[in-house]
């Protein structure tokens, strides 16, 4: 996919205003949350057909697996939405790891209203992370599966709806900038839609047993995607992005500051996470160059321009 000129306006800083301290939730608030908690049945969600390991063609993509120290914390239902899915961890009441095609060509958009966030009737609310854990706090409930993704076809309000399921969900700070992050989402669906093209994207936390506990929930530190589609001259490509906010977790309290978001290796993000790719290291150029040189390869992503695919 071609490189999109633009000028990236990096100088936004949060009013004070809009910074919420980490602050427990009265027990009455959350009793009455969880008293009137939306559950989709597993009734309506039986017919989605989920994540398409041959959505690139001769590209295929299999779904990742883990690392044998993982294996014992993913729970065995991959659950299937309209054009993703999701491998939850058993340990940690979120997803390990989410997959989405996208299909620039058959692009919908669709306006966002009230958000009407879920728990996922194929699993027990007590294994998902709920609307608990965001009340009145600091916490976003960050889509792992950018809700304009998988927006494309004939089931694109229903891939709409499906993404708000808290089993797409992890707790990622507001009240800070996250420009550059979501300048890099727009750049993979903005070019999609320009060229008419089809994008396999993986997206997940990195989970860390140091991860600092709030609500009785563990709060990454990072977070990670990693993207395979087919390049303008007809060859598969991968590449690996990764954010981090654990400044940001340490001082709850002060003022946040800029999140960084750098481009890494697949080699990368497989090492922190102890998730696999197949094959994509080997289509990703920054994975090559570390093999070729010994080096670990990392570039801070300021805007479009600095992403190389």
């Amino acid at each position: 996919m071609p490189a999109r000129k633009a000028r990236i306006d990096l100088t936004h800083r949060p009013r004070l205003a809009d910074l919420r301290p980490l602050i427990a939730a009265a027990p009455s608030l959350m009793e009455a949350r969880a008293a009137t908690a939306r559950i989709t049945e597993a009734r309506d969600l039986q017919d989605r057909h989920g994540y398409a390991e041959d959505f690139l063609n001769s590209f295929v993509v299999p779904w990742p697996t883990v690392d044998a120290a993982l294996a014992g914390d993913v729970q065995p239902l991959r659950l299937d939405y309209t054009h993703f899915s999701v491998t939850m961890s058993h340990s940690r009441r979120l997803a390990l790891y989410v997959g989405a095609n996208i299909d620039g060509g058959l692009h919908v958009d669709i306006v966002r209203s009230n958000d009407a966030w879920a728990y996922d009737g194929r699993l027990p609310v007590s294994a998902q992370v709920g609307d608990d854990l965001y009340a009145n706090n600091g916490l976003d409930r960050g889509h792992l599966v950018r809700r304009q993704d998988p927006n494309w076809g004939d089931e694109a309000k229903t891939a709409n709806a499906d993404t708000f399921h808290f089993t797409n969900c992890a707790p990622q700070m507001s009240g800070f900038n996250q420009k550059t992050w979501l300048e890099l989402e727009d750049y993979i669906l903005d070019n999609t839609q320009r060229w008419k093209a089809r994008a396999t994207v993986f997206t997940g936390p990195v989970l860390a047993d140091d991860d600092r506990v709030y609500r009785g929930v563990k709060i990454p530190k990072a977070f990670w995607k990693v993207i395979a589609y087919l390049g303008d001259d007809g060859k598969p490509s991968a590449s690996a992005y990764m954010i981090d906010q654990s400044r940001e977790l340490g001082q709850l309290d002060l003022m946040f500051g800029q999140l960084r978001t750098y481009q890494r290796s697949v080699i990368q993000i497989e090492q922190l996470t102890g998730i696999r790719f197949a094959n994509l290291a080997d289509y990703d150029g920054f994975s090559n160059e570390e093999r070729a040189t010994g080096t670990r390869i990392e570039a801070l992503i300021r805007g479009p321009e600095d992403i190389r695919l």
